[in-house]
């Protein structure tokens, strides 16, 4: 059983460590959840590798990640949201979310996403938060609509290599 550190109605926030190849695997493997993210739509089984190893750094280096996250009622990985840092604005994090496809359309994309935006305006102190999307993933600009994200223009995104549109969300409290 894993151990979350934050929990929603139905998710369970953990953290990825080196033991977890299987389930990232499970997530990025999935040719639907890779092919907005990257250039020729899907990982390799060396970028798996890579992206675990650089969320398990940002855990070490910030104590942030794309967090695994698990379907609390069966205990299997929906995919992962959390934050990165971004860019060198302090206070500033980047958000994302990846939902293995049979979790499409459940509205589990939302609910983590904002549970990540409560935690980081409230236990981070997060100034703001910046989100984007592949130009062609409708649905992740209807979730950033719908958690009030503020559009503000296109941004080269390098993993692409396309301009992504580009989001923000003020901490005001």
């Amino acid at each position: 059983m894993r151990e979350y550190f934050m929990k929603t109605n139905r998710i369970g926030f953990s953290k990825w460590t080196a033991d977890d190849l299987d389930l990232a695997s499970q997530l990025w493997g999935e040719k639907e959840v890779t092919q907005f993210i990257c250039a020729d739509g899907k990982f390799t089984q060396q970028d798996i590798i890579r992206r675990l190893d650089t969320e398990i750094q940002n855990n070490n280096l910030f104590n942030i990640q794309y967090w695994p996250i698990f379907d609390l009622a069966t205990n299997e990985i929906i995919g992962c949201c959390g934050i990165r840092p971004f860019r060198t604005k302090t206070g500033s994090y980047e958000v994302g979310v990846h939902l293995r496809k049979k979790y499409w359309g459940l509205g589990y994309a939302y609910e983590a996403v904002k549970a990540v935006i409560d935690y980081s305006f409230t236990v981070l102190k997060a100034d703001r938060l910046y989100a984007g999307h592949h130009p062609l993933n409708k649905a992740s600009e209807k979730l950033l609509t719908k958690l009030e994200f503020q559009y503000i223009g296109k941004h080269f995104y390098e993993p692409t290599g396309l301009y992504h549109p580009s989001y923000e969300l003020v901490n005001y409290s």
